[in-house]
């Protein structure tokens, strides 16, 4: 397991938001309609100087939207699966806009069982979570990982 650790400032995501309350599948539901309907925010995403976005992110909540990690063990909360945009666009209709507080994250390549491992890491390093996780696609390597975020930036 890979970990590296990112200084990640303030930034905002626009996507389609649910919540565990939505039911089993709530996350890939909210991808199929946010691919599905790409178009109608790909001109809000920021992007790199190649034109590719910086990011596609999952992000999620806790239901305060205080950005704390989900509840009752990490299995109740918000996601909202959507795209990095500049912090001035404005969500179309049936979006939803988001601004995640800055943090400092360990970010770690997704793989099989990369939430329980990287509680236990955190825990044996004496980390704390100090935020909701993030999942993150970077799309100019299809790559995607978690950021687990260890310090809240004011």
């Amino acid at each position: 397991m890979h970990i590296e650790k990112v200084i990640k400032p303030a930034f905002s995501v626009i996507g389609k938001e649910g919540s565990t309350k939505d039911g089993a599948g709530f996350i890939q539901n909210l991808w199929n309609e946010a691919n599905s309907r790409f178009g109608e925010i790909a001109h809000l995403a920021k992007t790199d100087e190649a034109g590719f976005p910086v990011g596609v992110w999952g992000a999620m909540t806790d239901f305060s939207h205080s950005f704390k990690p989900w509840e009752n063990g990490f299995s109740e909360g918000k996601y909202l699966a959507g795209a990095e945009v500049y912090f001035d666009a404005i969500a179309p209709e049936g979006w939803t806009k988001w601004t995640i507080p800055g943090f400092v994250y360990l970010k770690a390549e997704n793989e099989e069982n990369l939430f329980p491992n990287m509680l236990s890491y955190l825990s044996e390093n004496g980390f704390v979570l100090q935020g909701a996780v993030h999942d993150f696609t970077d799309v100019k390597t299809g790559k995607n990982y978690m950021f687990f975020p260890i310090e809240r930036m004011e």
